[in-house]
């Protein structure tokens, strides 16, 4: 269980990092922000990098699972309906790591970080296309997509309920067909999705002869979607066993 001193560094690194970007923040200066000794902050991590690790993890975690629940709804206009507001939620979820990754950029091309990232909008982009569309309506769903996490940082001052509004009637503007009715009192999207294969309905994981027999395929120039079909599991798992 995470001390509350455990707590604090992170929530202090995490303000440093967006206000000065990772790099130009030393140990020394979250210490120095948590009101303790440099040997104690290196009680609770060893290095800047595991903070870093630590900070990131929760938005990444969250991003998969939301995609993975809203491929599982089954119907294209639902999926891609729940898709974009899980991204949404989950980004204004995370506003500040998501602004300390964009303040140092060169963060979101070192893996594991980018690998995950890369994945995951390549997995909402599907999402958001749908099954059978062609060039051109998914060169606007890539756009949607691409769309719906830089407002998050550029208008970060703007309430969240608002912020998300705003985005979602973009991402309906652009996509040109309206998202389908949520439940009353409630978003389409759950803020913690469940996978499928953790209760029911294709595998959320693959054995070690199907993981070698995907990537064969990958590199074979096969979309994610044909691989996921010939294993049987969906295209969040054929994509979390692509980027490992």
């Amino acid at each position: 269980m995470r001390s509350l001193t455990h707590e604090r560094i992170l929530s202090a690194a995490r303000a440093l990092f967006a206000a000065r970007g990772y790099r130009a923040t030393s140990m020394q200066s979250i210490a120095d922000q948590v009101g303790i000794t440099k040997a104690a902050l290196y009680y609770h991590f060893d290095s800047k990098e595991e903070i870093l690790r630590e900070l990131t993890l929760p938005l990444l975690d969250e991003l998969e699972e939301a995609l993975a629940a809203a491929e599982s709804l089954g119907a294209p206009e639902r999926v891609r309906w729940a898709a974009v507001e899980g991204y949404v939620d989950v980004h204004l979820r995370h506003r500040e790591t998501l602004t300390m990754l964009v303040k140092d950029m060169t963060l979101l091309v070192q893996a594991p970080v980018a690998d995950r990232f890369r994945a995951a909008i390549a997995l909402a982009n599907d999402l958001v296309a749908g099954p059978g569309g062609g060039l051109e309506h998914r060169v606007r769903a890539s756009q949607a997509v691409a769309g719906l996490a830089d407002p998050v940082v550029l208008f970060r001052d703007v309430p969240a309920d608002r912020l998300r509004s705003l985005i979602l009637d973009g991402a309906r503007a652009l996509l040109g067909d309206p998202p389908a009715a949520p439940a009353p009192g409630r978003t389409l999207t759950p803020a913690r999705g469940r996978a499928r294969g953790r209760s029911g309905g294709r595998p959320a994981a693959l054995n070690e002869a199907q993981v070698a027999r995907a990537r064969e395929l990958y590199a074979a120039g096969r979309a994610a979607e044909e691989i996921a079909t010939e294993l049987g599991v969906s295209r969040a798992t054929v994509y979390r066993c692509l980027k490992t």
